[in-house]
């Protein structure tokens, strides 16, 4: 008796491999993927802003990346002892003005740079929901979509559903200037299976089916665009309770590993799936926690991974082992 439907999502005909570069950004389970993809020797720039939600964030983002966007102390507000910036995470907050503004502007070059060459962008969009600050704050500036709200009291904004219509309009202008700086990208969205129950159990639904929406209506008119059905692999295969973290918001390893394993199947290549596992092997080795660093059998170990190491680096000499390398040769 089968107590669930496996889903499995249908292969893309352009795949992803090692020589590729990706540019990962949105939600916190874009983070996800790209940690993963990092420990499997991609080429991967994620998140440049920090984790972003809402789709007029990732596309206010993204135009700043193309037009190579320097943010100055007018761009900035002074709250909690920090000064921040209303388009980006805390984790680009600090308490001297300048140094916050240096590690925004170093992100912004690094972004603009890697996104002209990129051969893959993959965008999660997390929520429809956005946060407008009140134009009537002048410390904490002149109003508009906030990308994260900083602690600041939710009196200060006006939440909004983002239609269907808004969020395609949106994405549509972005997709052909992104396109039209970088012919050769491809992208790739997903919805995060992240449940934003803080907005409500039925308002959370509403946000995810204007995200659906709107996204197949693009993905279905364009041939440079395509769709990972992350969401539905948890809500719709996965189903249960078990395979969300103690908040019942977020999926669990569980979960993502699921989903990281269909999405090599569907996404990644074949010659490169057989390299993940070889490096996963070097990974795993690395993990190893000898019982004695000084002895024999370790040092004998350390030389069979490296010689695993050189001989895998002679054949992906696109890739960067410099690190793996430096351990298994200590």
């Amino acid at each position: 008796m089968e107590f669930r439907l496996e889903f499995t999502p249908k292969l893309f005909v352009s795949k992803i491999n090692h020589q590729h570069r990706l540019f990962l950004i949105g939600s916190c389970f874009t983070e996800n993927i790209g940690s993963k993809l990092k420990q499997l020797k991609f080429s991967v720039l994620e998140n440049p802003n920090g984790i972003l939600f809402n789709p007029i964030s990732i596309v206010k983002s993204l135009d700043s990346y193309i037009d190579n966007k320097q943010y100055t102390e007018e761009d900035l507000f002074y709250q909690n002892e920090s000064w921040n910036s209303w388009e980006h995470h805390s984790r680009f907050s600090h308490h001297d003005k300048d140094t916050c503004l240096q590690m925004i502007n170093q992100s912004q070059q690094a972004a603009h740079h890697f996104l002209k060459t990129a051969d893959w962008l993959l965008i999660t969009v997390g929520s429809a929901f956005v946060y407008e600050l009140f134009s009537l704050n002048p410390p904490l500036g002149d109003g508009g979509i906030v990308a994260n709200c900083h602690k600041v009291p939710t009196d200060k904004f006006i939440k909004k559903l983002l239609s269907p219509v808004a969020i395609e309009t949106a994405f549509k202008s972005i997709i052909e200037k992104v396109v039209a700086f970088n012919p050769s990208v491809k992208i790739i969205f997903t919805i995060s299976p992240v449940r934003h129950l803080r907005d409500g159990f039925v308002e959370n639904n509403r946000s995810k089916s204007a995200l659906i929406q709107a996204i197949h209506q693009l993905v279905d008119t364009h041939d440079k665009l395509f769709y990972f059905p992350a969401y539905e692999l948890v809500i719709d295969d996965l189903r249960d309770y078990r395979f969300y973290a103690e908040d019942m918001v977020h999926p669990n390893y569980a979960a993502t590993h699921y989903v990281w394993e269909k999405f090599i199947a569907t996404v990644i290549d074949e010659p490169s799936q057989l390299l993940m596992k070889d490096i996963n092997q070097l990974n795993a080795a690395i993990s190893h926690k000898p019982f004695n660093p000084t002895s024999a059998a370790h040092k004998k170990f350390l030389q069979v991974h490296l010689d695993k190491l050189l001989l895998l680096k002679s054949r992906l000499p696109y890739v960067d082992f410099s690190p793996e390398e430096e351990y298994f040769s200590s």
